[in-house]
């Protein structure tokens, strides 16, 4: 471990323990005295109040109401910050809706030398929705539905929700217990059990007019709804063997709720279990897709009827 990441880990191992001593410091970070001590001295240095105890059984401790100091990014640290936030562009992440000032902050907290190396990395690296001829630009779709950021700071106090959707020009309401927010396909998707009529319900939040906290007395425990679930869930039928072609292609997109499990240690083989709603067209289109998209390196093992019929239909467009 590097001397600037071990110090601040100690200044945050220290920072909430009522007392300490080298001895432990040495311990928990497998160094010597003299280094255990050096690092003390250098985190007094750097501001952090410590009050040294004497005695026999002395040590250190923090003094109150004090502040932790600033922390220090390391360069790897400030690097791999600083290519994520690239990374997000054109993504419709909420909370950014000020790039600029995020980006403007975090090189305010790094030396020159430091913002010369960030400067490089932003032109030569490029990301999935760039521009190769202009990496700064940002699509208009970059910013987020005006209501996620909504649904998100009420997700945070509760996950009981009234939303209010438009449908055919008809504004309609459900109550639902959200179980997961989630990205696919660029779209911000709800999914949530309907309080109602007591099944899972997919909500695109792009379809979202309102949402607002759901009355209490009218809510079922969370733990009657996961039941309500389990009873629910649906039988596997679509059952697949990838192999490792297969496997790379299933790593650069799947459906969210698809999974593998790796059939051998080297990860080269791997089964998929999953259900299809074949009465669903644009859930049967889109895994008829999928299963295009994936390549010959697979083997059926099951698969709905419906299924099978798709991909004849596809196939047969590229017939003579």
């Amino acid at each position: 471990m590097k001397k600037v990441e071990r110090i601040n880990i100690i200044m945050r191992y220290i920072n909430n323990r009522a007392h300490f001593t080298i001895s432990e410091i040495m311990r928990e970070f497998n160094i010597s005295r003299s280094t255990a001590i050096r690092d003390i001295r250098e985190i007094e240095a750097m501001g952090m109040p410590l009050v040294a105890e004497v005695g026999r059984d002395g040590g250190y401790f923090v003094m109150n109401n004090s502040v932790l100091p600033t922390v220090r990014f390391t360069d790897i640290e400030i690097k791999a910050l600083f290519i994520a936030f690239m990374a997000t562009r054109n993504q419709q992440l909420p909370y950014l809706k000020s790039r600029q000032s995020l980006a403007e902050k975090l090189l305010g907290l790094i030396s020159e030398n430091q913002q010369e190396t960030l400067v490089l990395l932003n032109q030569i690296l490029l990301f999935e929705g760039t521009n190769p001829n202009n990496p700064d630009l940002l699509d208009l779709s970059d910013l987020p539905h005006p209501m996620l950021e909504k649904l998100i700071q009420l997700l945070l106090l509760d996950r009981y929700l009234l939303i209010t959707i438009k449908e055919e020009k008809v504004k309609k309401h459900y109550p639902i217990y959200l179980l997961h927010l989630y990205r696919e396909k660029s779209l911000w998707l709800i999914e949530g059990f309907d309080l109602k009529d007591e099944k899972k319900k997919i909500v695109p939040v792009d379809d979202l007019t309102d949402v607002n906290p759901y009355p209490t007395k009218k809510r079922l425990t969370k733990k009657k709804i996961l039941e309500k679930l389990r009873k629910q869930e649906e039988a596997i039928n679509l059952v697949l063997e990838l192999g490792p072609k297969a496997i790379a292609q299933f790593k650069k997109y799947h459906p969210l709720k698809v999974s593998i499990s790796y059939t051998n240690p080297y990860q080269t083989t791997a089964i998929l279990k999953t259900f299809i709603h074949v009465n669903n067209p644009e859930e049967l289109t889109e895994i008829t897709n999928w299963l295009l998209f994936l390549g010959g390196d697979i083997k059926v093992r099951e698969v709905p009827e419906e299924v099978l019929e798709g991909l004849q239909e596809r196939l047969c467009l590229f017939c003579p």
